[in-house]
């Protein structure tokens, strides 16, 4: 089964089309499962608010559209699940409240997403004297750490988004080696997931997230996959699978997972076709 784990809805602000536009794109693609996975409300201003995230007074409208989503998906054969996409931050203290939603709502799959880009982190960087570009690839990397150590999340997010909207000028996986293996291994340790978000082929550098070299080193490894286009329009559900799931087998990779109410399933790569 082909499976796309990574979409948005209205609700954040910088997305188009209802889940149920995005099932039957799905539908068309032959991809049976997607997850929908909106930003997850926070409350502290600088993780930005009104056009990136849903409030939280929108989470049972959220909850409600999949719900009617996933009703109307089944009758062409479309499983479409619920899940989010939170925050990984190095102030335990700003996720709190997020960390209550994740307790008590009930997400199939929650995505572990450091944004470098958002106001939060350029201010973490900033009262923490972290400016040059390799101190900042560094420090995103041991953060990424510590949110697979905390347990949060069933995977984590484009992990190599540093390389794009302008934090450092330039990223070369091969310089950073040590800090990405050492992600890598808590990634396996942790028994978590790494995501392939296929988006990266579309803006930045036009790589997919990771880079392929760390997908080389993820492959030795043994890291857990899912998938997802990080689709904020329907006619981008599914994008570049016809490229990269044959450059995953290749590497060695031979399932992809997906997740039904936080627990863990897979698919095998082999019997995936893209339409």
């Amino acid at each position: 089964m082909l499976i796309d784990c990574h979409m948005h809805t209205p609700l954040c602000g910088h997305a188009v089309g209802l889940p149920e536009e995005y099932a039957r794109a799905a539908a068309a693609r032959g991809i049976g499962l997607i997850t929908m996975t909106c930003h997850v409300p926070m409350d502290w201003g600088p993780f930005g608010q009104s056009g990136i995230r849903m409030q939280a007074g929108e989470l049972a409208k959220y909850f409600e559209m999949v719900r009617d989503a996933a009703d109307t998906a089944e009758t062409f054969g479309v499983e479409v699940r619920v899940g989010i996409e939170a925050e990984i931050f190095p102030d335990e203290s700003k996720l709190e409240n997020m960390d209550v939603l994740l307790a008590k709502a009930p997400f199939d799959f929650v995505i572990g997403s450091l944004h470098h880009q958002c106001e939060s982190y350029q201010l973490w960087l900033a009262e923490n004297g972290v400016t040059e570009d390799a101190a900042i690839i560094e420090t995103y990397f041991k953060h990424l750490t510590a949110g697979v150590r905390s347990g949060r999340y069933d995977t984590i997010g484009h992990p190599d988004v540093i390389r794009i909207y302008g934090t450092v000028a330039d990223f070369e996986p091969s310089e950073h080696e040590a800090v990405i293996k050492n992600f890598l291994a808590a990634v396996v340790e942790a028994d978590c997931c790494m995501e392939v978000n296929t988006s990266g082929l579309s803006k930045g550098v036009y790589t997919v997230h990771p880079d392929p070299l760390i997908l080389d080193w993820a492959a030795e490894m043994g890291v857990k996959l899912t998938i997802g286009s990080d689709s904020h329009r329907p006619e981008s559900v599914g994008q570049h699978f016809d490229n990269v799931i044959p450059m995953l087998k290749k590497k060695g990779f031979h399932v992809l997972h997906f997740f039904r109410k936080r627990q863990r399933y897979s698919t095998s790569i082999a019997l995936t076709e893209i339409s």
